[in-house]
């Protein structure tokens, strides 16, 4: 019985002792993005958590991210190559050497065993969560005690096993000698054997009660605390929300009323917008001026000086002036009377677009598949035609005689092309490889327009559009689009050429930059910011045109644009001053001079203009345009269905048309159909043209419409080689492929 007191378990016995968690740490290359590919990083594996840093130094204020491996996948592909997925995300990671890669392989599977016992839960990407001193030292006891009664129950196994095996060969050997004079003695020690068992086994069932009622009492004090937790969670999410909502309302409010705010003057010294350390700021321009300050680098200034002129009083020629009489407004309003005024209204679908988004940061976004509930029911060759919608300044420009108030003209042009996108954060349909749209308006505008699909990837349209009222306009369009976390950015690569039938003058210049902001909390919301330079390559006029990107620090009219137009001396004749959403003015300088230093001791010319002149105004958006996608008037015609058009036009692509209608549902499913029908006609095409020369289109394709040339500015891109308008004459679209 002595024996069984010194082997019975005592409550002051140590506690569990887990496994003990490594530090590794060494260097490993991460995949980031398609741009980048494997980037160097540093690695570091502790208390379970996988944390990497760009150099060894950020470990002390920079952490760029953190893997809890508790919950984490891992799996070990070819060379070198390893794969961690946690929390619906993968990491792509690759080691220096075989023995390298199992070394963390090794280190990693067994810190995921300790996180896995020790349950350090985490969904977070590695911050941590300070913990009360009382909770940390109330958990740390509990741990203890359940690992001293997991210890008791260990020590009672053992004397059971050794108790029960004693006992076994005590009643053998009574066996033996039944019927001996020694049975009495033998029997008194079966029953002494079968004493000690029978304590032992109470001893046992004891610690195992012990265990399991500490178990449950704490698991019923932990479930409440994970509730709590997550209830507290909630809250905060619902608080996030209520704060991003009040944000867009002062912020719209703001927008709508901006003359509640002085405008002063900003060096380049003051405050910067987050996206742009190089924005100027100028003052407000509801006070038209009189006075034009502008910097030697081209940045503008506007003082107020005198009373307010008449925006369309003053002697400028009526071909500058907007007429009510101009034939171009008339037939403007007879597109309006014969043409659709409204769609289907836009269905309530709730998408959270940061799902979806999170795993799309640095990446192309022409290369991701999205759902219709983020596009319009537009694709991106009828987004380029809808820059037509105020061709009547280039009408008006044909009929000048003056190339630098053509180029007036031209700049007021190539800013209104960005009115209709101040509502429309959706994104249009990415257009099939040979997909087509055309505009035919030569009964109202004079102008017939067509595009074509002519790369897929990178995506690429050309643009052909030929005026009866004396110019011809052609494009060749890249886009390329990058989700950068925060914001999405669309950056329009390729030039814009414009050329008049009279005088010769041949334009060109490019487009700004687009900006979709508010991706993760708030209100979505656009930004067009850049430089726009366009050029008259044959008289060397220029003008530079410049988008000041919004700033919370500016209190600048929002979507400010200014410019300067120069001769080939570098002369300046007008500046042009608006908003990319509203108008676009011009004035004519009459005399300059120099005025006092500017920042950083740059010298700044004072201008003296005439009363501005109105350029361009935006058309106003049609009835209940806020249900119909914010559509112009323009914009509800192009989808409208026409008869003749050729089979490969966007009018006629499936889920564009249910979309329009309200199908959502069958929108989502024939884009799928769409799309992979394109990857495999693409794997087609690849697989029989193996032998292009390098450089070349790996899709081999040869647009229908348009062929690749280098034009008298040195450009080469995809001008129109004809053919389109006849073949519609004669409906002949054998040559057309079946895309849809």
């Amino acid at each position: 019985m002595n024996e069984l007191v010194k082997s019975l378990p005592s409550p002051t016995l140590p506690g569990l002792h887990l496994p003990s968690v490594d530090t590794h740490k060494g260097w490993l290359f991460k995949w980031t993005n398609y741009l980048k590919g494997y980037q160097r990083r540093w690695f570091v594996l502790s208390n379970g958590l996988l944390s990497y840093y760009r150099t060894q130094a950020e470990m002390a204020h920079t952490c760029r991210g953190t893997i809890p491996l508790a919950t984490a996948h891992i799996e070990v592909g070819d060379t070198c190559h390893l794969v961690l997925t946690s929390g619906g995300r993968s990491y792509h990671l690759k080691a220096t050497s075989e023995g390298e890669c199992q070394k963390w392989v090794s280190a990693l599977q067994q810190a995921k065993a300790n996180a896995t016992l020790l349950m350090h839960h985490s969904d977070d990407s590695g911050d941590e969560v300070p913990v009360p001193q009382e909770d940390r030292t109330l958990t740390q006891g509990v741990l203890k005690t359940l690992a001293s009664k997991l210890d008791d129950l260990s020590t009672c196994n053992e004397l059971i096993g050794k108790h029960g095996a004693a006992l076994q060969r005590s009643l053998s050997e009574l066996e033996d000698l039944r019927g001996s004079t020694d049975s009495t003695d033998k029997v008194k020690a079966v029953n002494e054997r079968a004493t000690l068992f029978r304590i032992t086994s109470n001893a046992m069932i004891n610690a195992c009660r012990d265990f399991v009622d500490v178990a449950e009492s704490h698991s019923r004090r932990w479930q409440k605390a994970l509730q709590h937790e997550r209830e507290q969670r909630h809250h905060l999410e619902e608080t996030i929300e209520q704060l991003a909502k009040q944000h867009n309302s002062l912020e719209r409010a703001w927008r709508e009323n901006p003359t509640s705010y002085t405008g002063v003057e900003r060096s380049q010294e003051g405050d910067a917008s987050d996206e742009n350390d190089e924005a100027e700021f100028f003052d407000a321009m509801e006070d038209s001026p009189a006075f034009i300050t502008v910097t030697a680098t081209g940045n503008i200034e506007h003082k107020r000086s005198g009373s307010n002129q008449s925006m369309m009083s003053g002697g400028v020629p009526n071909d500058w002036t907007h007429n009510e009489n101009d034939t171009s407004g008339a037939n403007h309003m007879q597109l309006r009377r014969t043409r659709r005024s409204r769609i289907p209204d836009k269905p309530n679908y709730s998408l959270n677009l940061w799902s979806i988004m999170k795993n799309c940061i640095g990446k192309d976004l022409s290369k991701i598949p999205m759902p219709v509930n983020f596009n319009e029911p537009l694709s991106m060759l009828q987004r380029l035609t809808e820059d037509l919608e105020y061709s009547e300044l280039l009408d008006r420009a044909a009929r000048c005689d003056s190339s630098l108030e053509q180029m007036c003209l031209v700049a007021a042009f190539s800013v209104s092309s960005y009115s209709t996108t101040v509502h429309r954060t959706a994104k249009p349909f990415n257009p099939l490889l040979g997909e087509t749209y055309e505009l035919d308006r030569l009964d109202e505008y004079g102008y017939r327009s067509i595009c074509e699909q002519v790369s897929h990837h990178p995506p690429a349209a050309a643009h052909h559009v030929t005026s009866q009222r004396g110019w011809t306009l052609w494009q060749h369009i890249t886009i390329d689009s990058k989700f950068r976390g925060k914001y999405i950015s669309v950056v329009p690569l390729g030039n814009i050429h414009l050329q008049f039938h009279s005088s010769g003058n041949h334009y060109v210049w490019s487009k700004v930059t687009s900006t979709v902001h508010n991706i993760i909390v708030g209100k979505l919301w656009i930004d067009q910011s850049g430089d726009i330079d366009i050029v008259n390559t044959t008289t060397k006029d220029t003008c530079r045109l410049k988008f000041s990107p919004y700033s919370y620090f500016s209190r600048e009219v929002p979507r400010k644009v200014t410019g300067v137009v120069e001769d080939r001396e570098g002369t300046a004749h007008y500046i042009l001053s608006g908003t990319w959403d509203d108008k676009i003015e011009s004035a004519k300088i009459v005399d300059s001079s120099q005025g006092c230093g500017g920042s950083e001791g740059k010298q700044k010319t004072v201008y003296q203009t005439l009363p501005p002149k109105l350029l361009w105004k935006k058309y106003p958006l049609p009835e209940n345009a806020e249900n119909m996608h914010f559509f112009s008037s323009l914009a509800l015609t192009l989808n409208e269905p026409e008869e003749g058009v050729a089979p490969t036009d966007s009018r006629l692509r499936p889920d564009q048309r249910l979309m329009e209608a309200g199908l959502w549902d069958e929108a989502n499913s024939q884009k799928q159909r769409l799309e992979e029908r394109q990857r495999l006609e693409r794997k087609r095409r690849a697989q029989a043209n193996q032998a292009l020369e390098e450089g070349q289109d790996i899709e081999g394709y040869q647009p229908l419409w348009f062929e690749k040339r280098t034009d008298e500015t040195g450009d080469n891109i995809f001008i129109y080689k004809g053919g389109y308008w006849e073949a519609k004459e004669r409906q002949d679209w054998s040559q057309c492929p079946q895309i849809f």
